[in-house]
C-alpha cells in the first residue's frame, strides 16, 4: 500500500503530497516523510536542515530562495492552523518561468507541498498562529538569500490576505525582473 498520494501541479516540478493517515479514537499516525517512496516518485533530495516557524494571523513570510550555488528545494507542512503556500518559478529558461502556484496546508488536511530548487517560496497565515515545518536540501546562508516582493504585479499571486503583517525585509525585496 502506498504511503503517500504525489500530484504535480500547475507548475509539474511542484508536487502536492498526501500521507495515508490511520486515525482512530486514539488520535492518528502518518509517516511525514519515507525516503524510498519519495525516491520511487522522482523525488531523490537529501534533507539535510529542518526549520521550524510559528507566525500569527495575518503574517505573510516570503517571497524567498537562495542563489544557486546554496539553493534549497524545501518540503513544507503545518503541524498546527492553516496557511496559503507559495512557489513562483524563478528558473530563467522555465516555460513557467515568473509563474506560481498555490495550496492551502492545514493540520487538518495533513497536506505536503514539494518545492524543487529555482523556486521563491511564501506563505501567509490564514489561522490565529500557524506551525510550519520544512525541510530544506542545502544550510540557510544569509549571504545567498534574496526575495522578491511579495506583491510584484507582474507575478500576480492571489493572496487570501490584502495588508499582511511583513518583516522589514520582506517588504523592500525587489521586483522579479522578467
Amino acid at each position: 500500500m502506498a504511503k503517500f498520494k504525489f500530484t504535480k501541479l500547475e507548475i509539474p516540478d511542484v508536487v502536492l503530497i498526501e500521507p495515508t493517515v490511520f486515525e482512530d479514537s486514539r488520535g492518528f499516525f502518518m509517516e511525514s516523510y519515507n525516503y524510498r517512496e519519495f525516491e520511487a516518485f522522482g523525488l531523490k533530495d537529501n534533507y539535510v536542515q529542518d526549520n521550524h516557524s510559528r507566525s500569527s494571523k495575518g503574517v505573510l513570510r516570503g517571497l524567498h530562495y537562495q542563489l544557486k550555488e546554496r539553493a534549497q528545494a524545501k518540503l513544507i507542512r503545518v503541524v498546527r492552523g492553516e496557511i496559503f503556500d507559495v512557489a513562483v518559478d524563478i528558473r530563467k529558461t522555465s516555460p513557467y518561468y515568473g509563474k506560481w502556484v498555490a495550496v492551502n496546508l492545514s493540520e487538518e488536511n495533513k497536506k505536503m507541498l514539494y518545492i524543487p530548487e529555482g523556486f521563491a517560496h511564501g506563505f501567509c497565515v490564514l489561522s490565529e498562529v500557524a506551525d510550519v515545518l520544512y525541510k530544506t536540501t542545502n544550510f540557510y546562508s544569509p549571504r545567498h538569500e534574496r526575495g522578491i516582493i511579495w506583491n510584484d504585479p507582474k507575478i500576480g499571486i492571489d493572496w487570501p490576505i490584502k495588508e499582511p503583517i511583513l518583516s522589514k525585509k520582506d517588504r523592500s525585496w525587489p521586483l522579479l525582473t522578467k
